[in-house]
């Protein structure tokens, strides 16, 4: 079991790399946009980005989670034709897409809630989504072919050309707001760019009709799914913006986006975790092992969780060239942060419920649960933001996640029942809580300092060890890994 799981962690690394290097790319942004845009102009950003995640829903129609199916058995068509189908079809579509974007920028400038100047910001999204869409299909066969460096490797340079526009377009030719969306186009386009050599060699430009009404069969319930997963991710931007200003928008996603490392965690994860199950899921040991990932999953969640929990405040407010890292105005949201995170380990849950999905052929039953956590979400942004403002769109985050991921699980039990370790994730919970409600008590008595946080983290593993989290396999692998021998996991 541990060299099928060192497999994923392996996968899981090598993904991790890249998305580790191209999320902190990204989430250098953010201090400078802190330091660079106002908390509105901010929110404009965050506001049409909103909506942009949405649309790439509608331009993906479930095309990648189809070729995902179909790219991994021998059913219908060779895997050059499988690769050709879903790609010319995203590309006629798309076509058709943003054409309509370009075509009504300026009345879809009130559906957006942006002010009819930006109407130019619409046409550099139309360019965004077009290209992002055409390598939806090459990035998942890269996925599929296990090549995490090739994937990793235009991942960054996406990302970094993107930082390295957006710095040129922001601070030497100050074109605002719409430098950062003319930013993105760039490094889309440079993107499909890099991947065009990949694309011809993977395609047979050939287009399958019959294959074309499986990919669509399999593909279609994604789109609902996939609209309904965006409302979980950033409905209350938009939500903020209606009930509230482009300010508070604005701050709240500065804030919301400082969970990225628990980001990172749920996206490389995700990344290798649809192949590995995949491949493993006609082993004897499957379920066994699927529980045990989870398992494995929420300790290192845990971590991360209590690490940012207790020093996000002082990381923010770190001078780098005599400007902080997040800039003063944007603190008063620092509160949503450990919301955030709580809500990224549920999403993280959900991701690997999936596997049932997907296993057994069930995507009809992701429908009713996305569609109830989305609409959980919104209700709880109406009645939560107006009482409490972006607190209120934190907690309502939360609450869509933590609801998602448990009908998820009593779904996905009745036709894929996997025996998790309840009495293990239990004694986790309760040790993740205990530790972190000793600081947040030694902070309302006044007692606070880096040390005492460094203390009780150093604590944690020792609560968890007093608790019998780790079986006795575990125990001895890592001692034998300490003092040099193997040992087997159990």
């Amino acid at each position: 079991m541990f060299s099928q799981i060192k497999r994923l962690g392996a996968d899981t690394a090598i993904y991790g790399i890249s998305t580790i290097v191209g999320r902190f790319l990204t989430f250098l942004l953010v201090p400078f946009y802190t330091n660079v845009l106002t908390t509105s102009q901010y929110g404009i950003v965050a506001n049409v980005y909103s909506y942009l995640a949405f649309l790439n829903v509608i331009y993906n129609y479930g095309m990648e989670s189809a070729y995902f199916r179909y790219a991994s058995s021998l059913e219908k068509g060779d895997p050059k034709e499988k690769f050709s189908t879903p790609l010319i079809s995203i590309a006629i579509t798309s076509t058709l897409f943003s054409s309509l974007i370009i075509a009504f920028a300026v009345p879809l400038t009130h559906v957006f809630l942006i002010s009819e100047n930006f109407y130019r910001i619409l046409y550099y999204s139309a360019g965004i989504l077009f290209f992002d869409a055409l390598v939806i299909v090459p990035f998942a066969s890269l996925r599929m072919a296990r090549r995490p460096k090739f994937f990793a490797a235009l991942k960054i340079v996406n990302i970094a050309s993107n930082v390295a526009f957006n710095i040129v377009s922001l601070l030497w030719l100050k074109w605002g707001v719409e430098g950062i969306f003319l930013s993105g186009l760039a490094s889309s386009v440079l993107t499909f760019v890099l991947m065009i050599p990949h694309i011809v060699r993977s395609s047979s430009w050939k287009f399958s009709g019959s294959l074309y009404a499986s990919l669509l069969k399999f593909g279609l319930p994604y789109v609902p799914v996939g609209l309904s997963g965006m409302v979980l991710q950033v409905i209350d931007r938009p939500m903020l913006k209606a009930f509230t200003n482009d300010s508070n928008v604005g701050i709240y996603q500065a804030n919301y986006r400082l969970g990225i490392f628990m980001n990172l965690v749920t996206s490389m994860f995700d990344y290798a975790w649809k192949p590995f199950f995949l491949s493993h899921a006609n082993d004897e040991n499957a379920k066994p092992l699927f529980a045990r990932v989870l398992t494995y999953f929420l300790l290192a969640m845990s971590g991360i969780f209590l690490v940012l929990s207790f020093f996000i405040a002082d990381i923010v407010q770190v001078k780098i060239f005599g400007r902080h890292i997040i800039h003063p105005d944007y603190w008063s949201g620092l509160g949503v942060v450990p919301v955030v995170l709580l809500a990224y380990i549920f999403g993280g849950i959900s991701i690997h419920f999936n596997a049932g999905i997907f296993i057994e052929k069930k995507t009809a039953y992701l429908l009713p649960t996305s569609i109830l956590a989305a609409v959980s979400n919104i209700v709880a942004n109406f009645f939560l933001i107006p009482k409490y403002g972006i607190m209120g769109a934190a907690y309502a985050t939360l609450i869509a996640y933590a609801l998602s991921a448990f009908v998820m699980y009593f779904i996905v039990q009745r036709f894929y029942r996997i025996e998790y370790e309840f009495a293990r994730t239990l004694k986790l919970a309760l040790s993740v809580a205990l530790v972190y409600l000793l600081e947040y008590g030694a902070i309302r008595y006044g007692v606070d300092s880096i040390l005492l946080r460094i203390g009780l983290l150093c604590c944690w593993p020792v609560i968890l060890y007093a608790f019998r989290f780790f079986s006795e396999g575990e125990l001895s692998r890592v001692t034998g890994l300490l003092s040099g021998r193997n040992s087997t996991i159990v």
